[in-house]
């Protein structure tokens, strides 16, 4: 089965990169403080970890449904949209600027906000964490379905989620903390509280994604499972069986 013969798995892309590209520029734009503490650490998070989880309930849905190469073939189309944004805020902050947008905003504001993502610190984070944690989400969703022979949803939503979510969690504050766009002394909370939150919208989400799970099964008339293939994320895009 052609994976362009899918009639919402464009849809279901679209939606995904929308996440992904939301969640970047709000992880640049704010720190959230909660104001309470877990087990002595500070609840701080950056503001696309409210977002950027529901990636992951998308990633779910793509491999559950239309396998590991369907949704290795998003994983990338989201890089190439990350990749994009970033050059775009790049070249946009070598522009000469707008007197009066200067005197009320100003490259000061530009480079505070956004200049992480221009400049290298949260884009790299960003695209390097995202492809780990991305397709350790996949691929650990796609074995656990085979293994499990396709029983307990939930326990492979997540339990795939602990792995991904984690690594990016991980990766992403570990280059924004080397690169200057954290300071070190927010390493462990941000992880912490970064991982934590987004596992916690996982579970959440769950009754969700069983619904469009089973509702996307019975539309396309699929559900694939991953058996004899490669899981090779730099192999070219093929056809589901």
């Amino acid at each position: 089965m052609n994976t362009r013969s899918f009639r919402y798995l464009d849809l279901i892309m679209a939606f995904f990169v929308a996440v992904l590209i939301t969640s970047n520029v709000a992880s640049s734009a704010k720190i959230v403080d909660l104001g309470f503490s877990v087990l002595g650490y500070r609840l701080a998070f950056d503001g696309g970890t409210l977002l950027f989880p529901l990636s992951y309930v998308f990633g779910d849905i793509l491999t559950e449904v239309y396998g590991f190469r369907a949704s290795r073939r998003v994983i990338w189309a989201g890089f190439a949209a990350l990749a994009l944004s970033s050059l775009i805020f790049f070249f946009l902050r070598l522009l000469p600027a707008d007197g009066e947008w200067e005197a009320y905003a100003g490259t000061a504001a530009y480079d505070a906000i956004l200049g992480g993502m221009s400049t290298g610190g949260i884009a790299l984070a960003s695209l390097t964490a995202y492809l780990v944690g991305e397709f350790s989400n996949s691929v650990v969703l796609s074995r656990m379905k085979v293994l499990m022979k396709g029983r307990l949803l939930w326990v492979r939503t997540i339990g795939s989620t602990l792995v991904g979510e984690f690594l990016d969690s991980l990766i992403f504050v570990l280059i924004a903390s080397i690169t200057g766009v954290f300071g070190w002394e927010l390493f462990v909370s941000l992880v912490l509280t970064n991982y934590l939150l987004k596992c916690s919208i996982e579970v959440i989400m769950t009754p969700l994604t069983y619904l469009a799970v089973h509702k996307l099964k019975k539309a396309e008339s699929a559900d694939v499972y991953d058996v004899g293939i490669s899981f090779n994320p730099f192999k070219r895009a093929e056809a589901n069986p």
